[in-house]
C-alpha cells in the first residue's frame, strides 16, 4: 500500500483513511455542506462500513474575515484566498466547486481535473455551457466530474438517470426545475398578485436573488434540461440550439383564463426523443390540466417526470433548492467520490457516449397554443387575426376578450385565440404577419397547452 500511496495519494487513498476536501466556495451552499458533514459525519462513515470519511482540509473565499452565521467556528488556517493553493494543497483529495459562473469556476475545476483529484459541482451553467471541454479533460485524466447538485436542488435526479435507468431508452422528461418561477407563479395563481409583486415577495423571502434574471427568464431551467439531455441521449448540446422563454410577460389575465379552462400555468422543461432519435428540448411558460400531477407541484418545490421504455414512467419530487437540499446532493456525490478513491473504481459522473446527436429545431414541434394580443378595440379585430390564422392553415377552436371592470370602455385590450395543435414555425409566420396589423400594438405572447402523459 506504501507504494502504491506513493504513487499518487488520489487514485489510491487507503479506504479507511479521512478524505479531505477543498471547498471552493462558502456561501449558502458550502456552510451547508459544512454544517451536514459536521452533524452527519459518525454517521457517513457507519453507513458506507467506515470506508468513506470525509473532513474539510482547505475552504477558498473572497474575504476570510467575513462573519459567517449558522457555523461551528472554523479554524483561521483552513481559510485561502487563492484558489491555486487550494487545488494544489497535498491534504485535499476532493474539489467541491461553489462559486458560481463560468470563468474561474472553469480554471478551478480543470485544474482540479489536472490534478487527478475528483471534482464535485452544483454549477450548471458551468456544465451547459462548457461541459464538452470538462468532460473531455475528465476523460482524458480519468478523473471523475460528479454533479447531482446541479439539478432539482435535493432531489436524486442526476444518479437515477446515471444508474437506476441505465438500461432504459428514455423517451421523455418533463418537469418543473426552476423553485423561483414555480413559487412566483403559484402566488400569481393562489393570491392574484401580479408578476412583479409576486416576484419582489419571492425576494424579499429570499426565493429569488437580487438580479432574478436566470430564474425569471427560463435559463436556470434551460441549463438544468441540457444536462439532463444530455446524460440521456449521451451527446453534447448547444445552448443556441434550444427554445426558451421565461415568465415575464405572464399576466393575471392569463392566469384567470388558464383556471376558467382547467389548467394552471407553470414554467415546463420538455425533453423528448422522437422516433428518428432527434431530440426535443424547451423551456417556456405552459398550460397544464389541473388533473396531471405536476399541476399539484407548488411553492419553490420541483417535480421531474421520467419516461424510460422499461421503467416506464417515473416522477421524482422534492425541494429544488435551499441550503440543505442541495448540501445533501453535494456531500451525497463527496461519498460516491469517496469511495472511487478506496476502491480506485467507480464511474466518473458523466461522460458523453455519443459524438453527435440532432436537436429537433423548435419550429418543427408541435402543441396547441393560447395566444394573446394586445390590440385596439374597433370592429373587425378578430376577423382580421382569424383571416391570417386560416391562410396558414391553423385552426381556432375559441377567442375572447376579456373586459376590464374598472375601464370597460378602454381603447386597448386584450385578445385570447386557442388554437389547434400545429408546428411552431407555422404558428411564429403566422404571427410574423399578424403583427403588422394596425390594430396590433405589441408582440403577441404565446404559451403552449401541453398534452403530457
Amino acid at each position: 500500500m506504501e507504494k502504491l500511496r506513493r504513487l499518487g495519494t488520489l487514485r489510491f487513498v487507503n479506504a479507511c483513511s479521512s478524505l479531505g476536501i477543498g471547498l471552493a466556495g462558502f456561501g449558502t451552499v458550502g456552510s451547508g455542506v459544512w454544517n451536514t458533514l459536521e452533524r452527519n459525519g459518525e454517521l457517513i462513515t457507519g453507513r458506507t462500513g467506515g470506508c468513506v470519511q470525509l473532513h474539510i482540509a482547505k475552504i477558498l473565499v473572497r474575504d476570510p474575515a467575513k462573519a459567517r452565521a449558522n457555523i461551528g467556528e472554523v479554524p483561521a488556517a483552513m481559510f485561502t484566498t487563492d484558489w491555486r493553493a487550494l487545488v494544489a494543497d497535498p491534504a485535499v483529495h476532493i474539489v467541491v466547486e461553489l462559486i458560481g459562473g463560468t470563468t474561474d469556476a472553469f480554471e478551478i475545476v480543470a485544474a482540479a481535473l489536472r490534478a487527478k483529484k475528483p471534482v464535485v459541482t452544483g454549477n450548471k451553467a458551468l456544465l451547459a455551457e462548457r461541459g464538452v471541454e470538462l468532460f473531455a479533460l475528465s476523460k482524458e485524466t480519468n478523473t471523475p466530474i460528479h454533479f447531482e447538485a446541479a439539478v432539482a436542488g435535493g432531489i436524486p435526479i442526476i444518479r437515477t438517470v446515471q444508474d437506476s435507468f441505465i438500461g432504459n431508452r428514455i423517451l421523455s422528461f418533463s418537469g418543473i426545475i426552476n423553485g423561483t418561477s414555480n413559487y412566483i407563479l403559484g402566488r400569481m395563481t393562489d393570491a392574484g398578485l401580479t408578476f412583479e409583486a409576486a416576484l419582489a415577495e419571492a425576494q424579499a423571502l429570499g426565493y429569488a436573488e437580487a438580479d432574478p434574471a436566470l430564474d425569471v427568464n427560463g435559463w436556470d431551467a434551460a441549463h438544468k434540461a441540457i444536462l439532463l439531455a444530455t446524460l440521456a441521449y449521451g451527446f453534447p448540446i448547444d445552448p443556441a440550439s434550444i427554445h426558451v422563454s421565461g415568465i415575464e410577460q405572464v399576466r393575471p389575465t392569463d392566469i384567470h383564463f388558464a383556471k376558467s379552462l382547467g389548467y394552471v400555468v407553470k414554467l415546463l422543461a420538455v425533453i423528448r426523443e422522437h422516433p428518428d432519435r432527434s431530440v426535443e428540448i424547451r423551456v417556456q411558460p405552459s398550460f397544464i390540466a389541473k388533473s396531471n400531477i405536476l399541476a399539484s407541484v407548488h411553492g419553490v418545490f420541483n417535480a421531474v417526470a421520467v419516461h424510460g421504455d422499461a421503467a416506464g414512467e417515473s416522477l421524482f419530487y422534492g425541494r429544488g433548492a435551499g441550503q440543505d437540499p442541495t448540501a445533501s446532493s453535494v456531500v451525497a456525490d463527496l461519498v460516491e467520490a469517496g469511495r472511487a478513491l478506496g476502491n480506485a473504481s467507480g464511474h466518473r459522473g458523466f461522460l458523453p457516449y455519443r459524438e453527435n446527436g440532432h436537436v429537433l429545431p423548435v419550429r418543427e414541434t408541435s402543441t396547441a397554443y393560447y395566444v394573446r394580443f394586445d390590440v385596439t378595440d374597433r370592429p373587425g379585430v378578430i376577423a382580421e387575426i382569424a383571416k391570417i390564422l386560416a391562410e396558414h392553415r391553423i385552426g381556432i377552436s375559441g377567442t375572447h376578450s376579456p373586459v376590464n371592470p374598472a375601464n370597460p370602455d378602454a381603447e386597448f385590450v386584450d385578445m385570447v385565440f386557442l388554437l389547434h395543435t400545429c408546428p411552431f414555425g407555422k404558428l411564429q409566420d403566422a404571427l410574423a404577419e399578424v403583427e403588422k396589423l394596425d390594430c396590433i400594438n405589441s408582440e403577441p405572447v404565446v404559451f403552449r397547452i401541453e398534452s403530457l402523459g
